[in-house]
C-alpha cells in the first residue's frame, strides 16, 4: 500500500489505478453506515488538528466522502489546516439559532469528497454542553451524508471532550514524545476510564474505592484494575459486565514529532503501561516524523499533504490510516 497516497496526489482526478483508491472502494462497500472518529489528546499543541485534517484528506483520496468537524468549541482552527477561510456559518449557529441543522453548516474544501464544519469562534458557554445537547449532537452526526466524520476535539479532559471521545466509533489520541505530553495523555486515558465508570450505575457501593484509586497518580500502589477485581468479589456477574465496559475502551495512539527511535518506542511503552495499569488495550497505530514542512503549511494556510506531497509525513500518514482501517498488521 505504500506510496499509494502519493500516487493519488499526483493524479487526483484519475485515480482508478491506485491501490489505495481500490481499497477505499472496498471499505466503502463493506461499511454499513458511517463511521465517526474522534481525535483527542491530553493538552493543546500536540497536533490534533494536523492529524484530523490529514487523516481526512487520506480518506477523501481513497474515495470516501468525509466531513471534518472542529469540536474545539471556543478555539476553532481546523479550517486553517484545511486551507479554508473562516466560514460564515459555524457550530455557534447550530447551538444558538433555532432550526439550524448540522448539514446547513457544511463548507467545501479544496479537495473533492472532503467538507468542513467549523467550530465556534466564540465560547458562549458551549464548552460545557448539557447532556441533552451532547446526545443531540451525536444523533445529528449520524444523519450527515458522509462515509467518515472526523471530530477534532478540544484540549483537556472536560466532560464534553470525554463524552464525544467515548461516543465515537474510534477514539484516536495524539501525543508528543516529551514527559509533560505523555503525562497528560495518561491523564486523558484515566479520565475516560473514570467517565466510563460513571456511566455504569450498578456499582454505587464502590464509590469510595473508585474515588481513592482515580485520585491517585499513575504508578502508585493502587490502580484502576483493582476496581474490577473488587467488583468481581462483590458480584461476579456485575463484575464481568463492568469488565466488558472497560474492555470496550480501545483508543488508538499516534506519536507526533518523532525524531529518534527512542521517540518511536514510547508508543510501545505506553501500550504496555495502559494494559497493565488500566486494563485498557491502547492500539499504537504509528508515528509522525518531525518535519519543518508542518509549520510552513500552517503559515501558508495550505493542507500539509497537498502542499508538500513529497514530505516523509505522507508515508507516515499512509501507514497510520492503513493501521486504523486494519489494512496492515499491528505494530509490534
Amino acid at each position: 500500500m505504500q506510496g499509494c497516497i502519493l500516487n493519488n496526489l499526483n493524479n487526483t482526478h484519475n485515480n482508478s489505478n491506485s491501490h489505495l483508491a481500490d481499497a477505499g472502494k472496498y471499505l466503502g462497500a463493506s461499511n454499513n453506515g458511517k463511521k465517526i472518529w474522534a481525535i483527542g489528546g491530553g493538552k493543546g499543541g500536540v497536533g490534533k488538528s494536523l492529524v484530523t485534517s490529514n487523516l481526512s484528506i487520506c480518506l477523501a483520496l481513497m474515495g470516501m466522502k468525509v466531513i471534518a468537524i472542529d469540536m474545539d468549541l471556543g478555539g476553532a482552527n481546523l479550517h486553517t489546516c484545511l486551507g479554508v477561510s473562516v466560514p460564515s456559518k459555524t457550530l455557534s449557529d447550530y447551538f444558538t439559532k433555532p432550526n439550524t441543522k448540522l448539514s446547513d453548516l457544511i463548507t467545501p474544501t479544496p479537495l473533492e469528497n472532503l467538507s468542513l464544519i467549523s467550530g465556534a469562534q466564540d465560547n458562549l458557554g458551549m464548552a460545557n454542553l448539557k447532556a441533552a445537547h451532547k446526545s443531540k449532537v451525536l444523533n445529528d452526526l449520524r444523519e450527515l451524508d458522509a462515509d467518515y466524520i472526523l471530530l477534532d476535539l478540544g484540549a483537556g479532559t472536560t466532560n464534553n471532550t470525554l463524552d464525544f471521545f467515548l461516543g465515537a466509533d474510534e477514539g484516536i489520541l495524539v501525543t508528543l514524545p516529551e514527559p509533560t505530553s505523555i503525562e497528560n495523555t495518561y491523564r486523558f486515558i484515566k479520565s475516560i476510564y473514570h467517565r466510563k465508570l460513571q456511566s455504569v450505575d450498578d456499582f454505587l457501593e464502590l464509590g469510595p474505592l473508585i474515588d481513592k484509586v482515580m485520585n491517585g497518580k499513575v504508578g502508585e500502589n493502587r490502580k484502576p484494575s483493582e476496581i474490577i477485581e473488587k467488583a468481581m468479589q462483590i458480584n461476579e456477574q456485575q463484575g464481568l459486565k463492568l469488565k466488558r465496559e472497560i474492555e470496550s475502551i480501545t483508543p488508538k495512539l499516534i506519536i507526533n514529532q518523532a525524531r529518534t527511535q527512542a521517540d518511536i518506542d514510547i508508543g510501545f511503552a505506553m501500550r504496555i503501561i495502559s494494559k497493565k495499569y488500566f486494563g485498557i488495550n491502547l492500539d499504537y497505530v504509528g508515528f509522525l516524523e518531525y518535519d519543518a514542512t508542518v509549520w510552513q503549511s500552517v503559515k501558508k494556510k495550505k493542507p500539509l499533504i497537498l502542499e508538500f506531497p513529497n514530505s516523509s509525513l505522507v508515508k507516515n500518514f499512509e501507514h497510520v490510516i492503513n493501521r486504523i482501517l486494519n489494512l496492515t498488521k499491528k505494530m509490534v
